[in-house]
C-alpha cells in the first residue's frame, strides 16, 4: 500500500505541474525596458466561486467516508486509500487551501475586526472537522487531513516517545494556537499559513527557508509518528479536546480485549493505554494530597503566565507593520539611522502627521498588552491543566485508545486477534449468503 500511495502521489506532482504550465494569462504585462522582472507569485491564484463549493462538498465526503472507515468498516487499507486520496486532491490539487488549521485566523480575525467577513467556505473548513469529531472522534486526522496524510507516508520506523517528553513538547502547539489568534485578532499576520511547513511541497514553490522546514519535518517524520500534528499542530490542539467528549471513539477491539499487547506495539502515536492495577493507599492518598495543591495553584500559575505575556509586549507588537513602521519613522526623525525605507518613504508621501500615527501605534500596542495578558493566562492554565491530569489516577481494565492523542489511523485494527475472529466471521457470513 505504500508503493501504491507513492505512485499516487508522484502522479498528483506531475499533473499540478501540468496543470501550472498550461496557465496563459488573459492580458499579457507591460514589457519594462529597466529590465525589471515581475515576480512570481507565492500563493495560489484565486479560484471560481464554483471550485471552492466543490471543495466543502468533497470534504464533507471525505470526513463521512472517514467516520464510517474507522468506527464500521475497520479497515486501516481501506483509510490508508482515502488518506492518500485526501492528499492528492486537497494538498497537491488544490495546493493545500481552504485549509482548517489556517482558519482559525480567518475566523479569529472576524471576530476583532468589524470589517472583515469571513468567507462562507472558510468558515465550512473550520467547523466541519469540529462537528465530526464531536460525533466520531478524530477522523479528520485519520485520512483526510493532507497535512498529517503526507506525514503518514514516510514514517518508516516508528520510534516510541516517552509520556514526559511527548506532553512537555506538545506545549507548544497551545503556544503557537495562543500566538496565532493574537496575531490574527490584532490584524498583525497569520503566521499559520506564513510558516505551514509543507505549503512548499503542495504548491511546489514558495520560501525556501519553509521548504527546509518541511524537509525536517519529514525527516523526522520517518521515525517518530506525525511530529507536526502531535506536537505544533494549533487546529490538533482544539480536536483534542473535542475528541475527548466525542459521542463514539476508536474501539481497538470489535468485542472483548484478551490483553495481547499487540495493539500497543502497533501504535506509533503512543495512543493506546494499558490496564491499571490497584495503587497502594499511601500512593493514593499522596496523590490527593497533590492534585489539592496544583488546584489551588493553579490561578497563581495563570496569572505568572499572564504578566510575563504581557511583557513580552514590545516584542509581540512590533509583528504589527504599523508598529514597525512608526518605530523606522521614529528612528529617522531622530537621527539614529540614516536614510529611508520604501515604506517610511510612502507614509511621508501621504502627507499625515507623525504624531498622529505615533498614537496609532500606541493604541496598537495596548491592544498587545491586553492580549499578552490573555496569550499568557491561556498558556498558563494549559500548564496547570496538564499538571493536574497527570495527578489524576484513572482506572482501565483492558487496553484502550486514548481518546485525545488516537489518530484513529485504524493500525491497531490489524493487529487484533479477536478483530481477526470478527472478519473471518465476516467473511463466512457472505460465503452463506
Amino acid at each position: 500500500m505504500i508503493r501504491l500511495g507513492h505512485i499516487i502521489v508522484g502522479i498528483a506532482v506531475l499533473v499540478s505541474l501540468c496543470d501550472s504550465a498550461s496557465g496563459v494569462e488573459r492580458f499579457p504585462p507591460p514589457e519594462f525596458e529597466s529590465g525589471y522582472e515581475i515576480p512570481s507569485p507565492t500563493v495560489p491564484n484565486p479560484r471560481q466561486t464554483v471550485y471552492e463549493y466543490i471543495d466543502a462538498v468533497a470534504l464533507l465526503v471525505a470526513l463521512g467516508l472517514s467516520s464510517y472507515l474507522v468506527l464500521r468498516k475497520r479497515s486501516r487499507r481501506a483509510i490508508f486509500v482515502l488518506m492518500v486520496l485526501s492528499l492528492v486532491y486537497f494538498g497537491f490539487w488544490r495546493k493545500g487551501c481552504v485549509c482548517p488549521i489556517g482558519a482559525i485566523q480567518n475566523v479569529t480575525l472576524s471576530l476583532f475586526d468589524r470589517d472583515y467577513v469571513v468567507p462562507i467556505v472558510v468558515a465550512v473548513f473550520f467547523v466541519l472537522p469540529l462537528a465530526f469529531t464531536l460525533f466520531f472522534g478524530r477522523v479528520f486526522c485519520a485520512a483526510v487531513c493532507p497535512l498529517g496524510a503526507i506525514q503518514d507516508l514516510v514514517l518508516l520506523r516508528p520510534m516510541p516517545v516517552p509520556n514526559w517528553l511527548e506532553g512537555g513538547l506538545r506545549l507548544f502547539a497551545y503556544v503557537y494556537l495562543a500566538a496565532a489568534v493574537l496575531f490574527a485578532a490584532t490584524g498583525s499576520a497569520f503566521v499559520i499559513c506564513r510558516y505551514d511547513p509543507f505549503v512548499s511541497f503542495f504548491r511546489l514553490s514558495g520560501n525556501f527557508n519553509i521548504l527546509v522546514l518541511g524537509v525536517c519535518f519529514l525527516v523526522v517524520g520517518m521515525f517518530i509518528g506525525r511530529p507536526y500534528c502531535r506536537f505544533v499542530c494549533p487546529y490538533g490542539v482544539i480536536l483534542r479536546q473535542l475528541s475527548r467528549i466525542s459521542k463514539w471513539k476508536v474501539t481497538i477491539t470489535p468485542d472483548e480485549c484478551v490483553q495481547c499487547r499487540l495493539c500497543e506495539d502497533s501504535c506509533p502515536f503512543g495512543a493506546i493505554r494499558e490496564p491499571t492495577t490497584d495503587w497502594p493507599a499511601h500512593y493514593y492518598e499522596k496523590s490527593k494530597r497533590r492534585l489539592a495543591l496544583l488546584i489551588i495553584l493553579l490561578p497563581i500559575l495563570v496569572l505568572l503566565c499572564g504578566w510575563i505575556g504581557s511583557g513580552l509586549k514590545p516584542v509581540t507588537s512590533r509583528m504589527h507593520a504599523t508598529v514597525r513602521l512608526a518605530e523606522r519613522i521614529y528612528l529617522e526623525d531622530t537621527g539614529k539611522v540614516e536614510g529611508t525605507t520604501d515604506a517610511s518613504s510612502a507614509f511621508r508621501a501621504t502627507g499625515e502627521e507623525t504624531e498622529e500615527f505615533y498614537a496609532k501605534a500606541s493604541n496598537i500596542r495596548e491592544k498587545f498588552d491586553l492580549g499578552g495578558w490573555l496569550f499568557g493566562g491561556f498558556v498558563g492554565f494549559m500548564i496547570g491543566l496538564k499538571l493536574v491530569g497527570v495527578s489524576v489516577m484513572r482506572r482501565r481494565l483492558d487496553y484502550e485508545a486514548d481518546r485525545a492523542s488516537c489518530m484513529a489511523c485504524g493500525r491497531c485494527f490489524e493487529y487484533c486477534p479477536r478483530e481477526h475472529v470478527r472478519l473471518k466471521k465476516v467473511k463466512e457470513a457472505s460465503g452463506k449468503t
